[in-house]
């Protein structure tokens, strides 16, 4: 038994659910407090693994529309499906991260601060617009409405790809470049107050 779709219920589903998910991060980001010591379990990994896979869909991302710019459909399905499921599972990671951790804050002043929180905002805001034209996206593919799903793929790559490639920056900035600079300032301030 096949179960058929219109496009307008498809479509109204994938923007239900992704309201959904979109109104399910904002809270648990925005307004649920992790409580401290709620999780028994380390997570101070899932930041790394999550830019890894942020940097695993950029990858396929690239490597499925070079396929397809080469008439290879079959590896550019590959790759997208890999870069799908890469998004999703960083998207599992980053909630279970959240939940348990909370925001991490980014202490560094000055024009890198700015620089920084552009970055984040359009990567929050893009990753908004990205999670639906995604869906959709896959939608057409899978139906094989192949009139539609070049036409919103070529709005989707580029958002989908800059918010991916800016997810693995945010990190970058958060833990390695800028901030671990910051702390190690704010460590050696506190062994020379100590010593007075």
């Amino acid at each position: 038994m096949k179960i058929q779709f219109s496009n307008r219920t498809a479509l109204s589903s994938i923007a239900i659910l992704s309201a959904g998910i979109l109104f399910f991060l904002f809270w648990l980001i925005y307004f649920r407090h992790p409580v401290p010591g709620e999780s028994p379990l380390d997570l101070s990994f899932l930041p790394a693994v999550n830019a890894l896979l942020n940097s695993m869909s950029a990858s396929c991302l690239i490597l499925g529309y070079l396929a397809i710019r080469k008439g290879n459909r079959t590896r550019h399905i590959k790759m997208m499906l890999s870069a799908l499921t890469f998004s999703f599972l960083f998207l599992i990671s980053y909630l279970t991260y959240h939940a348990f951790h909370g925001d991490t804050s980014f202490q560094v002043e000055g024009w890198i601060r700015s620089l920084y929180f552009f970055i984040l905002i359009s990567h929050i805001l893009l990753s908004a617009v990205v999670l639906p034209l995604v869906l959709i996206t896959v939608y057409f593919a899978a139906t094989g409405n192949f009139n539609r799903h070049p036409k919103i793929a070529r709005v989707t790559l580029p958002l989908w790809l800059y918010v991916s490639v800016t997810g693995v920056l945010v990190y970058l900035m958060l833990y390695h470049l800028w901030n671990t600079a910051a702390d190690e300032r704010k460590h050696s301030e506190r062994q020379e107050n100590s010593r007075e």
